[in-house]
């Protein structure tokens, strides 16, 4: 049995176990759960959920949301179900499968996911979990875009936090199944640096226009900047609007 680590979320408002060797959470499931813009009672779904994260951050800001992680790894489900509970979270569930089918129908208003995107031709970590989380496959990203519309309403969000490299591969899913109001949210590591990650989200049937938006500056010389640390320690939501 792999060694659990004792950890905290937003500033310690979440209690967080995370296996100490695979995968290690970052900041992206914190900043990817601050972009969904839910009320209380919506139900969210998130592909490739993990230790849960990106759900125990979003249900502590929105009470009386609902949320399902489809993971693949048996571990991960079982030790994100743990996570839940002891926060108090009874809304949220992780499920095992695989997150290019999951077993539902049209019935979240909101599907999040941060995909694997090490390029698959790359070097593997010699650690399984950690290389299952990391590394992409050819049509990954256009099998969970295709899965998460499968269970989302006619007119529900997704929300993907991905390299910006990846960037144009997602609108080409999303156009092809038909989204509109795509909104990039750059996250930029300096100012005056180039963006490594996008948030990104789209409405599924929306005529609306695309927007990409100004953006998040994460680090200055005194570290974390103000305005990323109000997100990442106090919680406070991203505006994709």
């Amino acid at each position: 049995m792999s060694q659990i680590t004792e950890g905290t979320l937003l500033g310690g408002k979440v209690t967080y176990r995370q296996f100490a060797s695979g995968h290690r959470s970052g900041f992206e499931p914190v900043l990817l759960a601050a972009s969904v813009n839910a009320k209380p009672g919506e139900l969210v779904l998130e592909a490739g959920s993990g230790a849960g994260a990106a759900l125990l951050c979003l249900g502590h800001r929105v009470p009386g949301l609902s949320g399902t992680g489809i993971e693949i790894d048996p571990t991960l489900v079982t030790l994100a179900n743990e996570n839940f509970k002891i926060n108090g979270l009874n809304g949220m569930a992780s499920l095992q499968g695989d997150a290019a089918r999951p077993p539902f129908g049209a019935i979240f208003q909101h599907a999040i996911a941060n995909p694997p995107w090490f390029n698959p031709a790359s070097t593997k970590s010699p650690d399984e979990q950690r290389a299952l989380a990391h590394h992409s496959q050819p049509g990954l990203l256009a099998a969970w875009i295709n899965g998460l519309t499968n269970c989302l309403h006619p007119r529900g969000r997704i929300y993907l936090i991905l390299p910006a490299a990846s960037v144009s591969d997602a609108i080409i899913g999303l156009k092809t199944h038909k989204y509109g109001a795509i909104t990039l949210f750059p996250l930029w590591p300096r100012a005056g640096q180039a963006a490594g990650q996008i948030i990104l989200t789209a409405r599924r049937g929306s005529r609306a226009a695309d927007q990409c938006l100004p953006g998040l500056i994460l680090h200055d010389e005194n570290g974390i900047t103000t305005a990323a640390n109000a997100i990442l320690r106090d919680g406070t939501a991203i505006s994709m609007d």
